[in-house]
C-alpha cells in the first residue's frame, strides 16, 4: 500500500468508528483488516498506527482545528481533518508529503483542499501537540466533564498518569499452569519464533518483546496460554482461590479470569461461571475447553438478581468460599487499547454503571458463605465506580469488612513480587504509569463469621 492508500484506510476506519454504528476501535480495526487481504503486516501497522494516534490525541487534535479557525461553525472535525493534524504533529509530515502522497491514484485519499493546505502551513513550525496555553483536560486529552474527577484522583501527578494512558500498551499472557509452567512456555513460544518475558508483577505471566499475531500459534491452540493483561492475572490471583474450593465468578464474560481461577484450583473443587450474555458464555466454553479447564459451570442469569441466587443463598446460606464481581464499569483503565472509548462516555453512563454495581455486589454477597470472600475488581480508574462503591456497600452491610490488601497480596502472591500497592490501604489500585499494567482496582471484602 502507498501512504496515500494507508492515509485513505485510516480516514475510513475512523469514520466508521466515529458513526451512529461505532463500532471500538479494536473491532473496527479487525473488520478492516479481514477485508484488506492485499494490506500486509507493515500496512497494518502504519494504518493502525494513523487511527490510534488520531484516537489517543483527539483533544489536542480538535483543540488545534479550533485555534487554527479550521471549522466553520457548528462544524464537527471530519476523520480526515484529525488525520492530518496527526500526521503533520504526530508523524512529521509536511505539505510537499501530503501532496506527493493525497493523489487519489491507487486507492489513495484525495487530494489536500486548499483548508488542509492552509492547516499545514500554518503547523509548519509546530514541534508536538502540545502549548502551555492549553487546558488541562486538553493537555490529558480528556472530554471536559471527566477533567474534574481525573484531577481530584491524581492531582498532581495527573500528566504523568494520563500520558501513560496514551501509550500503546503490551501484549501479556498468562501462562495456563493446569499445562505448564513460564519457563517451558517460553522456550517453546522462541521455538515458533516469539521472545517473551517474565512479567514483573504476576508470577504466571509472560509479556511479548514485540507485538505478534498469537491465534495460529501451535502452543495457542494447545491452550498454554491466554492473552491476559498482567492488571487482570493479578486481579485473579488475589481471589486467593484454592484447591477444592467453592468459586463464584458472578460477571464472567467470556472466561478470562475464570480460566485463571481454574488453573489456581488445580481443576479440582468447583467454580459457577456466571453471566447475563448466553453469547460470552458460549465463547468462554470453547476457551474453557483448549484450556482443560473441566471443573467450571457455567450458568446463563437473567439479572443480578437471578432466583437461582436467592435458591442457592437460602439453602447454604452462601456457602462460596470466593465471590468475584469482575463488575461491568465504564473501561476507563483500558484506554490504552480502546483510546475511542472515553469520547463515547458520557456522565449518564457512569450514573448508570455505578447504580449497577451497587446492585450487583449487593445480589452476589448473598453467596459468600460466611469466613468467605467478596472481591470486586473493576478496570475503571473513577472513584464512583471503585471505593465509592465498596464504602457504599460496607455502609449497608455490617456483616462485611474490608481485608488489607498488603495482607491479602501476602496470602495470595507472597514474595514472587513485591506489594505494589499502599502499606495501609485496603484496596489496591493499578495503573499504567505506575505498574505497566492496565488501570485497576480491587479490593477484598471479608464476610464475618
Amino acid at each position: 500500500m502507498t501512504p496515500g492508500a494507508r492515509a485513505s484506510a485510516a480516514i475510513e476506519i475512523l469514520t466508521r468508528i466515529d458513526s451512529g454504528e461505532s463500532p471500538p476501535a479494536d473491532k473496527a480495526m479487525a473488520d478492516w483488516g479481514r477485508g484488506a487481504r492485499y494490506a500486509g503486516s507493515k500496512d497494518r501497522g502504519a494504518v493502525a498506527g494513523m487511527v490510534y494516534g488520531v484516537l489517543r490525541r483527539r483533544g489536542q487534535i480538535d483543540w488545534w482545528l479550533k485555534r487554527l479557525a479550521a471549522l466553520e461553525p457548528g462544524e464537527t472535525p471530519s476523520a480526515r481533518l484529525r488525520l492530518v493534524i496527526w500526521l503533520a504533529l504526530g508523524e512529521g509530515w509536511r505539505l510537499t508529503d501530503m501532496e506527493a502522497s493525497f493523489t487519489a491514484a491507487q486507492h489513495s485519499a484525495s487530494p489536500i483542499d486548499q483548508r488542509e493546505k492552509r492547516i499545514l502551513i500554518e503547523l509548519g513550525s509546530q514541534e508536538g501537540f502540545s502549548l502551555a496555553c492549553q487546558p488541562v483536560a486538553v493537555e490529558g486529552n480528556l472530554p471536559e466533564w471527566l477533567e474534574e474527577p481525573v484531577t481530584a484522583l491524581y492531582g498532581e501527578d495527573m500528566a504523568r498518569q494520563l500520558s501513560a494512558h496514551g501509550e500503546e500498551a503490551p501484549v501479556d499472557l498468562r501462562v495456563n499452569g493446569l499445562k505448564g509452567d513460564r519457563e517451558t512456555l517460553i522456550a517453546r513460544l522462541a521455538a515458533e519464533g516469539i521472545a517473551a518475558e517474565p512479567t514483573p508483577l504476576s508470577p504466571i505471566g509472560l509479556r511479548l518483546k514485540e507485538r505478534r499475531p498469537l491465534t495460529g500459534l501451535a502452543s495457542f491452540k494447545e491452550g498454554l496460554f491466554e492473552p491476559q493483561d498482567e492488571g487482570s492475572q493479578l486481579a485473579a490471583l488475589l481471589c486467593d482461590a484454592r484447591p477444592k474450593g467453592q468459586v463464584v465468578d458472578f460477571c464472567a464474560g467470556a472466561g478470562g479470569k475464570t480460566l485463571a481461577l481454574a488453573a489456581a484450583m488445580e481443576n479440582s473443587g468447583r467454580i459457577v461461571a456466571c453471566d447475563v450474555s448466553e453469547a460470552r458464555l458460549k465463547r468462554a466454553a470453547q476457551r474453557l475447553k483448549r484450556a482443560g479447564a473441566f471443573t467450571v459451570e457455567r450458568r446463563h442469569m437473567s439479572t443480578e438478581r437471578d432466583k437461582w441466587i436467592k435458591r442457592r443463598a437460602g439453602r447454604f446460606d452462601g456457602g462460596f468460599d470466593r465471590v468475584l464481581v469482575d463488575a461491568p464499569c465504564t473501561g476507563s483503565g483500558t484506554w490504552r487499547r480502546n483510546p475511542d472509548q472515553k469520547w463515547k462516555m458520557t456522565e449518564a453512563d457512569v450514573e448508570a454503571l455505578t447504580a449497577k454495581q451497587s446492585a450487583i455486589l449487593d445480589s452476589a454477597a448473598r453467596l459468600v458463605a460466611k469466613g468467605g470472600r467478596l472481591v470486586y475488581v473493576t478496570c475503571s480508574l473513577l472513584e464512583a465506580e471503585n471505593e465509592a462503591r465498596v464504602a457504599a456497600f460496607l455502609a449497608e452491610r455490617q456483616d462485611f469488612f474490608a481485608h488489607p490488601m498488603a495482607e491479602i497480596w501476602a496470602e495470595s502472591i507472597g514474595d514472587a513480587a513485591p506489594y505494589p500497592g499502599k502499606a495501609d490501604a485496603e484496596n489496591l489500585r493499578l495503573t499504567p504509569a505506575d505498574h505497566g499494567t492496565d488501570g485497576f482496582f480491587v479490593a477484598v471484602l471479608g464476610r464475618k463469621l
